[in-house]
């Protein structure tokens, strides 16, 4: 005899399996489409595969529930719908053992041993960011391996870990942008406690972990919601790359509620410290709070007294993002600026084609990028035609996420190369310096603090026709390439479903050694950009930039009381500036310039040559970046300074 069925108010989350205090397991699952549900449940761990099937009660709603004693943890469950004779697996399954298209597994999350409970969470500032893809960060790609590498990532400066997206995807492997079940961490990388150990080793460690998450679409393969709803997705508007989400149209309310609690479930399961938002151009909704504004609540509801970091990806650089919901915005913390790389990648490279082709890799642009952030704040585009970006005015510099390499601009080029092999040594440690002691928030893609040798390719493991229309796909887009327009040139771009494009991606870090002048500049940059005094403070309001030539700009930071950084940029020959007539040149009444930090080191495989101040005007080295503070002096001028070079 069941007994009687809890209220819903006693669940935590809306939908899936949970495990109830008072025993058993209260399913339950929206399924507006079929007229009868049935739960298929294996109750004989010993024989997995013969499933009991109990018709659900029906709320009238379209959610169907049901509260079984004999249900425990572990147990493997499905969904049969009117009389067909499949089982399908839950749309809010925690877990996958045997991928999309097998059966779900009940967990229990309480059953974990947390060690974090002193864990606050995270604030915006003061962060710096590390992406991995948990597949291609280790030879293994789980979390159990990646977890090992955290005190390393740690100690060199890293204290956000963003995780490319986790949730169940079809295949061996991806980039996890396809993801079909919401709620269950890919059983490629482990199990949903692997995650949780994951989490809980970080905050150990003292980072924080946020994961990506696409609320923009599902992945097509091994999608089942269609079989129990019409209403996840919308013809109104037009996606990208699949259906949009039905986040404003008929049905939507229980949609909604599936994406809020997704969210909530993510921050209270897995004490996760917040997201990353993909493409959030392509979640489109006209309700009157924004879904994304919604799913920031239900998941600061579900982080209780722990402060969360909210980011997102927006092509459009729409700073709605940023604003709080009061002002119709969204109310999130960060957004990455695609401005800075374009620029920063021009300037490098000395190639604009297809979407860099708005932007000329000046100095003018990259210190625009300095002083506000975004770079197009609603000038016209020539590659889209239409004008682009908005005003980032009262916005804080930290909260724009600025990078020199991600997942889609390293992979969107034909061999996957890193940005250190596609420019000169000089010119790239002058970039990295630059990146670093700016005030917006730096995120790192995986590899890159040591110079990984290892290419980031776009892979996924699909066959038949969806692999033909991947490979096909992904040759169009990389047509927009000049260089990759001819059919025999695209004919040699990798296969994205050949398992040895995937194996070509996995991090080594023997590259730590191998590159360990690179590896030491990370770590140094890091260290002066969190502990001297002004650059730790990542206020934009605080300085000012000078255009010295074509090629070589200035930052100067106002510390306060005559405590100012300069910081010299030359991606040029060596310049020799005279007359001086920048003020921004000028140290402090009472104060001198005194070295602190040169890209040119031989520490950092530099030939040593450092820019300074002689009595013919300032000696500026060529493709280096020199920082200097201000510091005190009984009579103006550089003498007696010494060369304070910033180390371990």
């Amino acid at each position: 005899m069941q007994k009687t069925i809890p209220q819903l108010h006693e669940r935590r989350l809306p939908v899936g399996a949970e495990c109830l205090p008072e025993g058993g397991v209260h399913f339950r699952i929206w399924a507006p489409k079929p007229r009868r549900v049935y739960l298929s449940l294996a109750l004989d761990s010993a024989r997995p595969n013969e499933m009991e099937h109990f018709r659900m009660k029906t709320e009238g709603t379209g959610y169907y529930f049901l509260h079984r004693e004999d249900a425990k943890p572990g147990m493997l469950y499905g969904f049969r719908i009117d009389n067909q004779p499949k089982i399908f697996n839950d749309p809010a399954s925690r877990f996958q053992p045997q991928g999309t298209t097998g059966l779900s597994q009940i967990v229990d999350p309480q059953s974990f041993a947390w060690s974090d409970h002193t864990w606050k969470g995270l604030g915006p500032r003061g962060q710096v960011i590390y992406e991995m893809h948990v597949g291609s960060f280790t030879a293994k790609g789980t979390f159990e391996a990646a977890a090992e590498e955290l005190a390393e990532l740690a100690r060199i400066g890293i204290t956000v870990i963003e995780v490319m997206p986790v949730a169940e995807f079809s295949g061996r492997f991806g980039w996890g942008y396809d993801g079909v079940l919401m709620f269950a961490p890919t059983h490629l990388y482990g199990t949903p406690d692997d995650l949780r150990r994951f989490v809980d080793a970080a905050h150990a460690a003292g980072l924080g972990v946020i994961l990506d998450v696409v609320y923009n679409h599902f992945g097509n393969v091994d999608n089942y919601l269609g079989v129990f709803a019409d209403n996840f997705k919308s013809a109104a508007y037009q996606n990208e790359w699949a259906d949009a989400i039905n986040f404003d149209g008929h049905n939507s309310t229980a949609v909604r509620e599936f994406f809020t609690a997704n969210a909530r479930y993510w921050i209270e399961e897995f004490h996760l410290d917040g997201f990353r938002f993909d493409a959030t151009q392509q979640i489109f909704d006209n309700s009157d709070e924004y879904i994304l504004a919604a799913v920031g609540r239900a998941a600061k509801e579900g982080a209780g007294n722990r402060t969360l970091y909210l980011v997102a990806e927006n092509e459009p650089e729409d700073v709605a993002a940023l604003k709080p919901p009061e002002e119709h915005g969204w109310g999130l913390d960060g957004m990455w600026n695609d401005d800075f790389h374009h620029a920063a990648h021009v300037q490098l490279t000395g190639a604009n084609p297809a979407y860099y082709s708005d932007f000329s890799g000046t100095v003018e642009e990259l210190a625009a990028s300095v002083k506000r952030g975004l770079i197009y704040q609603g000038q016209h585009s020539r590659w889209q035609n239409k004008r682009r970006g908005t005003p980032t005015t009262g916005l804080p510099a930290w909260a724009f996420v600025s990078f020199l390499e991600n997942h889609d601009q390293v992979a969107n080029s034909p061999t996957g190369q890193r940005l250190h092999q596609l420019t000169s040594p000089n010119r790239y440690r002058a970039m990295i310096a630059l990146w670093l002691l700016m005030p917006q928030t730096p995120l790192f893609f995986q590899g890159q603090e040591f110079a990984a040798s290892s290419p980031f390719l776009f892979f996924a493991d699909f066959s038949g026709q969806m692999a033909a229309a991947v490979v096909a796909g992904r040759a169009k887009f990389m047509s927009q390439f000049p260089s990759l327009s001819s059919q025999e040139a695209q004919r040699k771009l990798p296969n994205p479903t050949d398992p040895a494009t995937f194996h070509r991606c996995k991090l080594n870090f023997a590259d730590r050694e191998t590159n360990r002048p690179l590896y030491d500049l990370h770590i140094d940059l890091l260290k002066l950009r969190r502990e001297d005094s002004v650059f730790c403070r990542q206020q934009a309001d605080a300085l000012d930039t000078a255009i010295l030539s074509t090629d070589c700009f200035l930052i100067r930071y106002f510390g306060g009381d005559g405590d100012d950084r300069v910081i010299i940029i030359n991606f040029g020959q060596k310049l020799n500036y005279f007359p001086i007539a920048e003020p921004l040149l000028a140290p402090p009444a009472d104060r001198r310039w005194q070295l602190l930090w040169n890209s040119n080191a031989p520490r950092y495989g530099g030939a040593g040559a450092v820019t300074q101040e002689t009595e013919a005007g300032w000696s500026i080295e060529g493709e280096s970046t020199t920082v200097f503070q201000a510091v005190g002096t009984n009579r103006a001028g550089l003498e007696g300074a010494t060369n304070a070079e910033f180390s371990k």
